[in-house]
């Protein structure tokens, strides 16, 4: 989850409602270890925070999550070159400084320094930037009102027990307003599912060790399914009739077949036997226009860390780029983003007319870019497969 600067908001009234959904929360706590001193310390006197996003509030209009920069930002917004240069330039140096531990997760768990610095620096800006809310009242709320309600429930339970077993103390669990916490920004269950304690000082602190946070997060990649000595993507030239809706995940090729349909990695790179074996989905970010990638299986594992196309190629193109200084060969378009809402409209529209059969959530992915595309070709637009003003007016006048 990338952080965002969220101003922390003042505190609520006291609820009585919310204060008897906490307590009744104790025997779940206790079956997971809790103790009744460590629930009645930490829950005394809490209190929700509404002006949370991501809530679902009677009589209220919802608040839906924040415009995350993920997925309301084109490309050449959110992967801005001097943010890239600085944080690699950075990353040289935290290379430097962590050689010997990076050395070692590298060796134990397969996955290049590169990408959990990239993650690092991603995530918290190596560790600059404070997460800015109280964690145990974030997944509260979440789990009280928020859209999630079963998951946060579970990761509020599991934020009592970190304290509870001596692995944080409530003033380091800070959070962002998704309940995700540490250098590399881990909820709670993540912690339990993927933290190592790497530096062998007997505690798994991914909120102060870097080596505990870096080596937590390769382990994580590894539990989702990192395959050693493969990339993440590589950028390609595309023919020029590519067919820009077959970039999706389930459209699979191994990289030799897609180089013999004609497209050429860039700046000469010659592909080894094995990567030209390695399977491989398109992925075009702004339709036709801007690079395109042909993406391994670890790119989708990172895209498990957070969901979103341009996290991804973030975090490996900041890897890539603390060892070489060149940027995408193909720079990105002038595209503008179309508002959440008439993505939303789109999407609608497209589920319709059964072109379309994910989730309805103003999200311009992988799949939405594929299936406007199709919509494309059926109304005999131009295929560029991007979500334009041009495109939502043609598919609300075929209503």
């Amino acid at each position: 989850m990338a952080f965002l600067a969220i101003a922390a908001p003042a505190h609520a009234a006291p609820d009585p409602a919310f204060t008897q959904f906490v307590a009744s929360l104790w025997p779940e706590a206790k079956a997971h270890g809790v103790s009744r001193a460590t629930f009645d310390r930490e829950t005394a006197g809490l209190e929700p925070d509404y002006k949370l996003p991501d809530l679902i509030l009677p009589g209220r209009p919802a608040t839906g999550a924040p415009s995350q920069a993920e997925f309301v930002q084109v490309p050449a917004d959110y992967i801005k070159e001097a943010s890239i240069a600085r944080l690699a330039s950075e990353g040289q140096k935290l290379m430097a400084k962590y050689r010997a531990s990076l050395d070692g997760i590298e060796k134990q768990f397969g996955v290049p320094a590169a990408v959990m610095l990239a993650i690092w620096g991603r995530e918290t800006d190596f560790g600059r930037y404070t997460l800015p809310y109280d964690g145990v009242r974030v997944l509260a709320t979440q789990a009280y009102v928020g859209r999630r309600k079963d998951t946060y429930r579970n990761e509020f339970i599991l934020a009592l027990k970190l304290i509870n077993d001596g692995e944080v103390t409530r003033k380091d669990l800070r959070a962002s307003w998704a309940g995700a916490t540490g250098l590399t920004q881990f909820l709670p269950s993540e912690f339990y599912q993927h933290a190592v304690d790497f530096d062998g000082d007997g505690k798994k602190d991914i909120w102060h060790s870097v080596p505990d946070a870096l080596a937590s997060a390769a382990e994580q990649l590894v539990n989702k399914g990192w395959r050693r000595g493969v990339r993440w993507a590589y950028e390609v030239t595309p023919p020029a009739n590519v067919d820009c809706t077959t970039g999706v995940p389930e459209v699979t090729k191994p990289i030799g077949e897609w180089l013999r349909e004609g497209f050429v990695p860039v700046r000469g790179l010659k592909l080894s036997a094995t990567e030209q074996a390695e399977e491989a989905s398109l992925l075009q970010p702004e339709g036709i226009y801007g690079p395109s990638f042909l993406t391994t299986k670890n790119y989708f594992v990172i895209k498990e860390y957070n969901f979103s196309d341009l996290y991804v190629l973030f975090v490996g193109h900041l890897a890539d780029r603390m060892a070489s200084p060149l940027p995408f060969a193909t720079p990105w378009s002038a595209s503008t983003q179309l508002r959440t809402r008439d993505v939303e409209a789109m999407q609608r529209q497209l589920t319709r007319i059964g072109l379309y059969a994910d989730k309805i959530d103003g999200k311009a992915g992988m799949l939405t870019r594929s299936a406007v595309g199709a919509y494309q070709k059926k109304a005999g637009l131009k295929v560029d497969c991007w979500p334009s003003e041009a495109v939502l007016r043609s598919v609300e006048q075929a209503r």
